[in-house]
């Protein structure tokens, strides 16, 4: 059984004449034990952070909330009711995310309500759209939020933490929401598959010890921002063949930390570091470059900085989501791979 299998959703299928245990390695890592092909098979319960939730018949009409759910479905051919519209790295102002909008046209069909989740969820807006499950497995929902969202409809949350959950995770849980579980692990090995060979065609990534700085502030460079390896965009790294700096792990120990901050003075301690990946431009990097304290960290020093246009689709797909890697796959792993030539 795969490493991802092992960190998979945490999914109990039961039958009504049969109760299927799940296959895992330790009690604390469960996975998806059988594929729900059709009404015989349900109930099914799925267990996650916030409760248990328990579908009864395989779900018709699918919504999402909050970041990238819908990417699910979407991915395995299914057009939402209604999902979250896209709330930055929107590049026309039509809600949703490029790819997101070339996935909608070729699957088709009746355009999905687009909930505004400016101001939080829009609960009304949820129910209009009369759905038979709510898929959030990637998100911030708190408790109370996650029990007015079940009274409208069965609803999967994440299965650790607000904002933590892995894009293999993202679809396992939600594609076994929608009783589609089967479906899922062969888009999670379509993916790695597709990140592999990506991967494999830059040597020079392998073993680079990368950052995601954040929050950089040009006019105030008094504290290094970074996120953790417990935050997605950082994660992904190591999909890559990169590696995660010691300097980085430190940090990383608490599971409810996504970002951490050292002072400027302290900036030595990312030595280890030999790539920086961050959200800004041109200007950005020669600000870095200029400071006294942060040019001296080596990754500065050599010029091997991926700057993002956070506001843009490639710096939002810095955050890998189940459509989203395949669309910026190509050109992030060749900016990577030109920032590694420059660690040399």
């Amino acid at each position: 059984m795969s490493s991802r299998r092992l960190i998979g959703a945490a999914v109990l299928v039961v039958s009504a004449s049969l109760a299927l245990s799940a296959c895992a390695s330790s009690p604390s890592s469960p996975s998806v034990s059988s594929t729900v092909a059709d009404d015989a098979a349900y109930p099914v319960t799925i267990e996650h952070a916030l409760g248990t939730t328990e579908l009864t018949k395989k779900p018709e009409r699918v919504a999402t909330v909050a970041w990238a759910n819908h990417e699910v479905p979407l991915a395995l051919g299914v057009v939402p009711v209604g999902m979250a519209a896209a709330n930055f790295g929107d590049d026309d102002g039509n809600g949703m995310l490029p790819w997101v909008e070339e996935k909608l046209e070729e699957l088709g069909g009746e355009a999905p309500v687009l909930f505004d989740e400016t101001d939080g969820i829009d609960f009304e807006a949820v129910a209009n759209t009369n759905p038979d499950v709510i898929l959030a497995s990637y998100s911030g929902l708190t408790q109370e939020e996650y029990d007015t969202l079940s009274e409208i409809a069965p609803v999967v949350a994440y299965p650790e933490g607000p904002w933590a959950t892995s894009w293999r995770d993202v679809i396992s849980y939600n594609a076994a929401g929608m009783g589609m579980a089967a479906e899922g692990e062969d888009l999670i090995d379509s993916l790695e598959q597709e990140i592999s060979d990506a991967a494999a065609a830059y040597p020079q990534l392998d073993g680079k010890a990368t950052m995601f700085l954040t929050h950089v502030d040009p006019s105030d460079l008094g504290t290094v921002n970074f996120y953790t390896a417990n935050d997605t965009r950082a994660a992904f790294f190591q999909d890559l063949g990169l590696t995660e700096p010691s300097s980085i792990q430190q940090a990383s120990t608490d599971k409810q930390k996504f970002s951490g901050s050292v002072s400027a003075e302290q900036a030595d301690v990312f030595d280890d570091v030999d790539i920086i990946v961050t959200y800004g431009d041109n200007s950005l990097i020669s600000t870095l470059e200029s400071d006294p304290l942060l040019s001296k960290m080596p990754a500065v020093a050599n010029g091997a900085i991926v700057a993002l246009d956070g506001s843009g689709p490639l710096g939002t797909a810095a955050n890998p989501t189940p459509l989203s890697i395949s669309w910026v796959l190509d050109d992030y792993v060749a900016l990577l791979a030109e920032a590694a030539d420059k660690s040399e």
